[in-house]
């Protein structure tokens, strides 16, 4: 399949430094052979060694990389948006969201423009659905990611093999949505919430493989996924279900 170039990565970069030219290695070979593509880089001032530098380095020698500086983020969220907002407004008809430093493979961005353009709305990135895999992470946050999607799909009826991942992509239309809503979300919680969403939308679960070690959570982002569930589980008990 042949694809148009009015797609778009969005990717928060902070730290990412020790693995950049490593993950840069990968991005810009699955660039080549799709022959399109715009990549956002969102930095803010998260990142404290010299990502930033590198990112505009890799922009100066290719139109292809744009870096986005964002110090008035407040979290990786507002990264999110930020990334979403700017290829949003740059016209992009398909806008994918996913990590650096190689925790998310860029060569599963053919996957993810296939089934976009095979009728679906959203693809979704799924470690735990046939094919996707997640390895090199510390077995609390597996049983955290599983827990996460075991609650989501319980108490929000979501049927998902995977509501955690941060790997996935959207039609121009969704991301409209999406900007224009108030998200409760200020950090994990985050892709659950969108998925929650936009489950009324045409999606599929795309499988991937996530090889990387994970950062702890936090106990206020463990606190902030709890209160943001239980708001959204009142709402649907009370029959006022939310969907974009």
């Amino acid at each position: 399949m042949i694809y148009s170039n009015d797609w778009a990565v969005v990717i928060p970069m902070a730290n990412e430094a020790p693995d950049f030219e490593a993950f840069m290695g990968v991005l810009r070979p699955v660039l080549d052979r799709l022959g399109s593509g715009t990549v956002y880089f969102i930095v803010d001032n998260a990142s404290k060694d010299n990502t930033r530098e590198l990112c505009e380095g890799a922009s100066a020698q290719d139109s292809r990389f744009v870096t986005v500086w964002a110090p008035e983020n407040k979290n990786v969220v507002d990264a999110y948006m930020k990334g979403f907002r700017v290829a949003y407004d740059a016209g992009h008809e398909i806008i994918i969201e996913m990590d650096g430093g190689l925790s998310h493979d860029p060569r599963a961005l053919p996957m993810f423009l296939r089934v976009l353009n095979e009728g679906n709305e959203c693809a979704f990135g799924s470690r735990f659905c046939n094919g996707g895999s997640m390895a090199d992470s510390p077995i609390k946050r597996r049983l955290l990611s599983r827990t996460g999607t075991f609650l989501s799909n319980w108490l929000l009826g979501t049927k998902l093999d995977d509501a955690t991942s941060g790997f996935q992509g959207f039609h121009r239309n969704v991301v409209g949505t999406l900007l224009d809503y108030p998200l409760r979300s200020k950090a994990h919680f985050y892709q659950t919430e969108l998925r929650y969403l936009m489950r009324k939308h045409r999606y599929a679960e795309v499988p991937i493989h996530y090889r990387a070690p994970s950062n702890s959570v936090s106990q206020k982002a463990i606190r902030n996924s709890l209160e943001t569930l239980k708001y959204y589980f009142g709402q649907r008990v009370r029959g006022r279900a939310i969907s974009l």
